[in-house]
């Protein structure tokens, strides 16, 4: 089988997909072959040399680099399928199935998801609706808590909302006296903390704001739980699972928990700092609280209609025992540090076996949904 792997793409979680990527190729089963696709920073989609596969297998602390040569600039075809799935200059390049390692903006918000819904091939990870809502912490919340699952008490603020200064002044003191200090103030669609700040005080709650205004059109304000953060991974596709295809059962890995040492599990301690965080596998927590986790991880996830993978994030606050679930991650990272590759290992899902259980399930749901009538 063919399995395309694209990575890099328009968002501020570029650098980390490049290493993502590198991570999940050289863990594709020897049985399959790989084809590179490295979309820039500006947009532009270049089919990378085979060299460059190469390279990073023999060196496993390597990331990929973007060679942009070209000649070998890529575009799509719709309705190509698997047989033309791409162009380069004259030639058709086929894919089996593609494998987006794409964290943040045009890779997991459904935009590109979409995109292979019409190109006629199947992908791994959640379909364009779940990986729409899922990306807009805002909407996840909503729907998350019209299911009776907990979630950190928060406002959302539009940009809108800065041109009517009445109305942004009633926000502002909305979140004083609703949630009170500290606050965590992030994008409503970004990923890796990018643009979130926890604010202590008043003094800097407005700079915050504006922060996070630079990385997305609304944002949230939520009370800063004085929490325990805990992670669960969760793969399967519960809408359609029929009990004919194993990579379709809803299963939950770990959970493990993240002990920062920063002020929180930022950009810095997630990726750049080797000892930015301690995490533990299994999460230190009594065998009811490790299972309602993993129901609750699971329930979110059928819930929300999602597919594939997704790690499923959660506070437990120190002070109350509270669970809330913080948000949901549809392609999380797969660093030599991240906890989903990690949690799914020390559950008895080796690397390479995950990435087979993935393509698995992109294949099996696009064989099934192929079967549905789309016209008279």
């Amino acid at each position: 089988m063919k399995v395309t792997v694209i990575y890099g793409g328009k968002s501020g979680e570029h650098e980390i997909s490049l290493v993502s990527a590198a991570a999940v190729a050289r863990n594709i089963d020897s049985k399959h072959t790989v084809q590179l696709i490295a979309i820039t920073k500006e947009g532009r989609w270049f089919l990378q040399p085979q060299s460059e596969l190469e390279r990073i297998i023999s060196d496993p602390t390597a990331s990929f680099k973007i060679i942009e040569d070209a000649a070998m600039e890529v575009s799509v075809v719709p309705a190509g399928g698997t047989v033309r799935t791409f162009r380069v200059k004259e030639n058709t390049l086929s894919s089996d199935v593609i494998f987006p390692v794409l964290h943040g903006p045009f890779g997991e918000d459904g935009t590109i998801q979409g995109l292979f819904e019409l190109v006629d091939v199947p992908y791994v990870g959640c379909t364009t609706l779940g990986s729409a809502i899922t990306m807009d912490k805002e909407k996840t919340k909503v729907a998350l808590a019209h299911a009776e699952i907990p979630v950190v008490p928060g406002l959302c603020v539009r940009r809108s909302d800065l041109a009517d200064w009445k109305r942004y002044d009633e926000l502002l003191e909305q979140a004083q006296t609703e949630l009170g200090f500290p606050l965590f103030v992030k994008p409503c669609s970004a990923g890796s903390s990018d643009g979130a700040t926890l604010v202590k005080d008043l003094q800097h709650l407005n700079g915050a704001i504006m922060e996070a205004f630079n990385w997305d059109d609304k944002i949230l304000i939520e009370k800063a739980i004085n929490a325990r953060e805990i992670e669960c991974s969760v793969t399967g596709n519960p809408t359609i699972d029929d009990g004919t295809v194993a990579a379709e059962k809803l299963t939950a890995y770990g959970p493990g928990e993240i002990a920062p040492k920063h002020d929180f599990y930022d950009y810095d301690a997630k990726y750049n700092d080797p000892n930015g965080a301690e995490l533990l596998i299994p999460a230190r927590l009594s065998d009811e609280r490790l299972e309602e986790i993993r129901t609750l991880a699971k329930k979110a996830f059928s819930v929300l209609d999602l597919a594939g993978l997704s790690r499923v994030d959660f506070f437990i606050d120190k002070d109350t025992n509270a669970l809330y679930l913080n948000e949901i991650n549809t392609m999380p990272g797969f660093t030599q540090i991240s906890m989903f590759p990690k949690m799914c290992d020390a559950f008895g899902l080796s690397f390479t076996n995950l990435t087979n259980l993935l393509i698995e399930e992109a294949v099996a749901r696009f064989n099934k949904t192929r079967k549905l009538q789309t016209s008279r």
